[in-house]
C-alpha cells in the first residue's frame, strides 16, 4: 500500500512539468570542427546553419545567464552538463529602478551563436518559466544541436584548444565538411563594438555616488550590483573618452566583454591617460581587467581553451577590503584571453589573484606606493550564475568612491578598506534617462 502511494505521488509530480515540443525536432544537425571531427545529432531552436568559435562551459546551472552573457558573442557554446533546459526560460523583463536594470537575465537576448547539449529537455518545470529552451532559441534565431557526445567534444577542445566550428542544420547537415579556409573566426572582428551600447544612458540617477561604466559588453548583474548598492550609474560606449567628463564622476568601472582585448587598444590608451591624471577609484572585470592591464603596460595573450564555468579557484596574493591574502575564492569565469605574468611587474602595479589550476593572472592592483586606487579581476564577482565568494568587491569599490568623495583618509596598506561606509538604498524609483555623449 505504501509503495503504491509513493508511485502515485511520483506520477502526479511529473504532471507539473510543461511539455516543450522542439520547433525543429525532425531536422538533422551536424557539428563540424575545423580540426576535422564531425558530430551528428538532431536540431532544436532556429533551423539555421551558423559559423562560430566552439567553446565549452563546465557550469552546472544558469544556462540562461550563460547564453545571454555578451562575452559569448560569436561562440558555439558546448555545455558539459548532460541535461539542459529542464527549468525552462523566465520572463526577461524587470522595472528600471534602484534595484533592477530592465532584465532578469544578463542581456535582452541570447548572445551565443549556437548551443550544443547532450540532451535537451523536452519538458521543463520552474515557477518562473514561461517558455522552453527550444522555443526561446527559435525566437532569438539561435540554433542548437542535441544527441551528441558532449564529453568527447569537451575532451577535444580541452586537448587541442578552442576550435572554429560550423553547425549545419537540415539539408546542410548532409553536406561535406567545410574546407579549412571556409571557417569564420569571430575574434578577427571587434565583437566589443557589436555588443557595447551605442549611446550613453543612466541608471538610478538619484544614487549618492556617481559611477561611469565603460561598456565592453556588460552583464546586467554588474549594473544591478552597482545600483543596488546605491550608485548612480552612467553607461558609456566602449571607446568613449572618459577624460572629457571624468571630473563629474566619483569612480570608473570597466565591464566584461567578448573577443580579443587587442581590439580595445583605443580604450586602453584613453584609460592610460585617466590613470596618470586622475586619482579616483577604478575597477575592472574580465575584459575591463585586461584593458587596465594593457594600459598599465602588460600584454594580453590567447589561452588554449580559456576558463568558462562557475568553479574556478583563485588565490588572493594581497589583502584589499573584503579580500584576504592567502585565501582561495571560488569564482565564475568566461574568458579566452588573459594577462601575461611577468617579472618585474610594471612600476606601481602588483599581481592581485592567480588561478589555482593554471597559474594564469586573475587580478592586478595598483600598489600602495603608487597612490592610485585601481583594481582589476579576470573573474566575475557578480557571478550570475556562480558563487558569491567575491561579491563584496562591489561594496569595497563603492566604499572607496564614497570615501574619496567625502575626503575620508584610508590607510594605504589596505585599499578598498572603507567598507564601513554604508550606502543609502532608500531612493525613489527613477526612470532610465539618456544622457549626452
Amino acid at each position: 500500500m505504501l509503495a503504491r502511494n509513493f508511485t502515485r505521488i511520483a506520477r502526479l509530480s511529473r504532471g507539473f512539468a510543461t511539455h516543450a515540443p522542439s520547433t525543429s525536432a525532425s531536422l538533422p544537425a551536424t557539428l563540424h570542427l575545423k580540426t576535422g571531427q564531425s558530430f551528428v545529432g538532431r536540431s532544436f531552436g532556429a533551423p539555421t546553419s551558423i559559423w562560430g568559435e566552439t567553446v565549452f562551459s563546465t557550469s552546472i546551472t544558469s544556462y540562461t545567464e550563460s547564453m545571454t552573457d555578451p562575452s559569448y558573442r560569436g561562440q558555439i557554446l558546448v555545455f558539459t552538463t548532460p541535461l539542459i533546459g529542464n527549468y525552462g526560460v523566465p520572463h526577461n523583463k524587470t522595472p528600471v529602478d534602484h534595484k533592477d536594470v530592465g532584465v532578469v537575465l544578463e542581456s535582452e537576448r541570447i548572445q551565443c551563436s549556437a548551443v550544443v547539449v547532450a540532451d535537451v529537455a523536452e519538458k521543463f518545470s520552474h515557477y518562473t518559466a514561461v517558455e522552453s529552451l527550444s522555443s526561446w532559441c527559435a525566437r532569438n534565431g539561435v540554433p542548437g544541436i542535441t544527441g551528441v557526445d558532449t564529453r568527447a567534444i569537451t575532451r577535444l577542445l580541452r586537448d587541442q584548444g578552442t576550435t572554429l566550428g560550423r553547425l549545419a542544420i537540415g539539408a546542410d547537415a548532409s553536406l561535406a565538411p567545410p574546407r579549412a579556409e571556409e571557417y569564420w573566426d569571430p575574434t578577427t572582428e571587434n565583437l566589443v563594438a557589436q555588443v557595447s551600447t551605442k549611446t550613453p544612458y543612466e541608471l538610478n540617477p538619484t544614487g549618492d555616488v556617481k559611477i561611469a561604466v565603460l561598456d565592453f559588453g556588460a552583464k546586467a548583474n554588474i549594473l544591478r550590483s552597482l545600483v543596488r548598492r546605491g550608485a548612480a550609474v552612467t553607461v558609456l560606449p566602449w571607446n568613449f573618452d572618459f577624460n572629457k567628463i571624468r571630473d563629474n564622476y566619483d569612480g570608473l568601472f570597466l565591464s566584461n566583454g567578448p573577443g580579443d582585448p587587442n581590439h580595445c587598444m583605443e580604450a586602453a590608451m584613453h584609460l592610460r591617460r585617466t590613470m596618470q591624471e586622475w586619482d579616483k577609484p577604478i575597477f575592472g572585470i574580465c575584459m575591463g581587467h585586461q584593458v587596465i592591464g594593457m594600459a598599465a603596460g602588460l600584454e594580453a595573450y590567447r589561452m588554449t581553451f580559456g576558463n568558462r564555468g562557475h568553479n574556478q579557484p583563485v588565490l588572493a596574493l594581497a589583502s584589499s577590503g573584503s579580500i584576504k591574502a592567502g585565501r582561495v575564492y571560488v569564482t565564475s569565469q568566461n574568458h579566452q584571453y588573459a594577462l601575461k605574468l611577468q617579472d618585474p611587474f610594471p612600476a606601481g602595479w602588483e599581481p592581485f589573484f592567480i588561478n589555482c589550476n593554471d597559474s594564469s593572472v586573475e587580478g592586478i592592483k595598483s600598489t600602495a606606493e603608487s597612490g592610485k586606487k585601481v583594481w582589476g579581476v579576470q573573474f566575475h564577482p557578480e557571478s550570475a550564475g556562480g558563487p558569491l565568494d567575491t561579491i563584496e568587491m562591489f561594496t569595497d569599490f563603492l566604499a572607496e568612491c564614497r570615501a574619496h568623495k567625502l575626503h575620508l583618509k584610508i590607510p594605504r596598506s589596505q585599499p578598498m578598506d572603507a567598507a564601513k561606509v554604508v550606502p543609502n538604498l532608500a531612493h525613489p524609483a527613477p526612470q532610465r534617462v539618456a544622457v549626452a555623449a
